[in-house]
């Protein structure tokens, strides 16, 4: 792992002080994987193998509904994490798929390596804290929205909280993820300006 890329992963982990020594040992925990577009990089059905930082690309994470339809739940990107969290941290089949969008570049972390940090490092059970408080409050902050809000409120939302977003994830995708029908999605994209 390159320095630069230490850089963008300790970024994602502020609460995290390490020496010298025990930076090496973090760099070692974690392997890169690499995901052409459209390849699934887990497949429900299968327990999350892996802890993922994102490094390059953009992947959904989704369902199927009954009529297999793609069900969108969320995405990742460039700097944040990825993965089955719900399967990887209680060793599970996944009910979701996650999907690389575009290609992809991830560093990963196995499940023991991963609660080799918790019981080596304190630290990162404050991290862990929060960083699943932040997830929690993000599910909670889009049912109230998908259940409260229009369908051009949910767009122009998004819109102000993620406007790169808008320029590089499929419009299907989006269009699913904001719960609307892609011609409605279509309609708003083209009327409303960002």
């Amino acid at each position: 792992m390159n320095d630069e890329t230490f850089l963008r992963l300790k970024a994602f982990f502020p609460q995290i002080t390490l020496n010298e020594q025990e930076e090496g040992h973090f760099k070692s925990l974690w392997s890169v994987k690499t995901f052409n577009q459209y390849d699934l990089i887990t497949e429900a059905g299968n327990v999350e193998r892996y802890f993922y930082f994102v490094l390059e690309g953009v992947q959904a994470i989704y369902i199927l509904n009954e009529k297999g339809e793609k069900v969108v739940l969320g995405f990742s990107y460039s700097g944040s994490p990825s993965g089955a969290f719900d399967s990887f941290i209680k060793k599970t089949p996944s009910d979701t798929f996650l999907e690389a969008l575009k290609p992809s570049k991830m560093l990963a972390i196995s499940f023991k390596d991963y609660q080799g940090l918790f019981e080596k490092y304190p630290d990162f059970y404050v991290w862990g804290h929060q960083f699943f408080q932040q997830i929690l409050f993000g599910r909670l902050q889009r049912e109230v929205e998908i259940l409260t809000l229009s369908a051009e409120q949910r767009y122009t939302t998004f819109m102000q909280r993620c406007p790169e977003e808008l320029k590089i994830i499929p419009q299907k995708y989006l269009a699913s993820y904001l719960n609307m029908k892609p011609e409605t999605f279509s309609r708003l994209r083209s009327s409303i300006s960002y």
